[in-house]
């Protein structure tokens, strides 16, 4: 039993070695978090309408303001560097960072408290195109979700930070599938009884997991948490580097939140069809994407606080290499085939025809930015591991002003449908990379620009090749050979395209000598270690 237990620790607890064994195991749970995840979406859209989910998505539209503000503009840009600056003295690290997470907790009390109270103006505000009715559930559970879900997903995001701090992945990752697992549950075996509450008290249960998953993660580091709240080192040092990114992320916010003002004016089902489209472009965003930033942040700052600025360039240049290499041909397939895409992810019962070509279509406008919004993820880490938060912010000051001002030229000038919301999200987002990217390059000194127009040219060639070769075998077999009629069927037409068009991008790739086919080799032997160790695990039970 003894032996058993040291196993599973050595397995749970194991600290990733390299950026790249990081960002594959980081990039498995998530993928698996978002399909849990997507399971809920498709549950939710076979129990209720497209109407009727507009007021469950409204609803999480404050909460989750205030969790972005407050997690994720001091959790990635500033507590992880921090962490990592103060782990090796276990008093300094227990007082700088408990202060921290103190204060985030009295800030978090303080904005819930009044929110909760003025729910009943805030709402009606954001939500101009619904009834009253509508309006009076969306403040229910918006205040719901202040008390039952937000303060558990911010200690929860603390102990994600400090196991991503330490490169330990594994139960941060596992976390949101236990999360989405909760909903999805609630609501099969409540709806009938509790209507739109039962996937509300899901959430509520799921973000109460969402915490005690991970609370064995303080158990492995040098951490202890103290309730004390004093003016330390790291808290002056955080103070100074949180405040550009946590004014980013308003920003940013009060983007989606004009987002929702806008498509509840573009009728009912309006904001169910974009939010459903903008989380279906967020799956491989944050598989790869986002993964790939989590599991950088430690190794770049290590890498810039040791001064190795070559090793930083090179990391700069490889990863965003890599990062279009995976990217492209995903973007190029969800245009083409985003019609069973969507089908087959929210194709439920009460998700009709229309619904599903306004969602596919919505779909196919995000994904114009798919490469470009995966790299960012990366390049704001680039600029965190030198703690300069004021170039992100400045740049997303801009280009969310271009996205609103579009947003609304769309939407109450020109009357468009509700894809152009994507649209606009697209421009912005592509025009925010680049515009990081150069400032970047001036930062460290330059970078092989040759190299990486050269090379994204030729992945952009083979994905195009590619992509007009299996768009058209994917009619062929659509009602030829796969009745689509069917949900199954539908997944094996996809299965089937997807296949192909993996195999001939590859081969296309590995025609014009792009450097970055290397990926899959690199893939397949961490996939080797990763089953070595599984392996290893389960003949302790034998």
């Amino acid at each position: 039993m003894n032996k058993i237990i040291d196993r599973t620790k050595q397995f749970i607890f194991t600290k990733q070695t390299s950026m790249f064994s990081s960002a594959i195991l980081l990039a498995f749970m998530i993928a698996i978090s978002r399909l849990f995840g997507f399971l809920r979406y498709r549950t939710l859209s076979g129990l209720f309408t497209k109407e009727e989910l507009d007021v469950f998505f409204a609803s999480f539209r404050i909460p989750d303001l205030i969790f972005e503000i407050l997690m994720t503009g001091a959790l990635t840009s500033t507590f992880i560097p921090i962490f990592i600056k103060y782990q090796n003295n276990k008093e300094d690290l227990s007082a700088n960072i408990s202060s921290i997470i103190n204060l985030i907790l009295v800030i978090m009390g303080t904005l819930i408290l009044i929110l909760f109270f003025s729910m009943s103006i805030i709402v009606p505000i954001i939500t101009p195109g619904f009834g009253s009715q509508k309006i009076e559930a969306v403040i229910l559970y918006s205040q719901l979700l202040l008390l039952g879900q937000l303060p558990f997903l911010i200690i929860g995001n603390f102990l994600t930070g400090i196991g991503q701090a330490n490169k330990m992945f594994f139960l941060p990752a596992l976390a949101p599938i236990t999360y989405n697992l909760s909903i999805i549950i609630s609501a099969l075996f409540l709806s009938s009884s509790f209507y739109l509450l039962a996937p509300i008290i899901g959430v509520m249960l799921g973000a109460v997991l969402f915490v005690f998953i991970q609370l064995p993660i303080l158990t492995s580091t040098n951490f202890v948490y103290a309730l004390i709240l004093k003016k330390t080192s790291g808290m002056i040092e955080f103070f100074k580097i949180v405040v550009p990114r946590t004014l980013t992320v308003i920003l940013a916010q009060i983007d989606a939140t004009i987002d929702l003002i806008l498509a509840t004016l573009l009728g009912a089902g309006s904001y169910t069809v974009f939010y459903f489209a903008q989380h279906l472009q967020l799956l491989p965003v944050s598989v790869i994407g986002i993964a790939f930033g989590q599991a950088s942040l430690p190794y770049l700052t290590e890498v810039f606080q040791q001064k190795k600025i070559e090793e930083f360039k090179k990391i700069i240049a490889d990863s965003v290499l890599n990062l279009f290499f995976l990217t492209i041909p995903v973007m190029s397939f969800f245009i083409f085939a985003r019609t069973p895409i969507v089908r087959l992810f929210f194709g439920g019962q009460k998700f009709d025809w229309e619904a599903t070509v306004s969602t596919a279509i919505t779909l196919s406008f995000f994904s114009l930015s798919l490469p470009f919004h995966t790299v960012y993820y990366f390049l704001t880490r680039c600029f965190y591991a030198f703690l300069d938060t004021k170039t992100p912010f400045l740049i997303s000051m801009v280009t969310i002003a271009i996205n609103t001002i579009l947003s609304v030229v769309f939407v109450m000038v020109l009357k468009l449908p509700v894809w152009f919301l994507a649209a606009s999200f697209s421009s912005a987002m592509i025009l925010n990379v680049i515009l990081l990217f150069i400032i970047l390059s001036k930062k460290i000194g330059g970078l092989d620009f040759r190299l990486l127009i050269i090379e994204s040219i030729k992945m952009t060639f083979a994905t195009v090749f590619s992509s007009l070769i299996v768009y058209y075998l994917m009619k062929f077999m659509d009602g030829l050979i796969f009745d689509t009629a069917y949900t199954i069927n539908v997944f094996f037409l996809l299965l089937t395209g997807g296949l192909l068009y993996l195999m001939l991008y590859l081969f296309v790739s590995w025609f014009l000598d792009v450097r970055e086919i290397y990926l899959v080799g690199k893939l397949f032997i961490k996939a080797r270690e990763y089953r070595k160790k599984i392996i290893e695990f389960y003949t302790v039970y034998e």
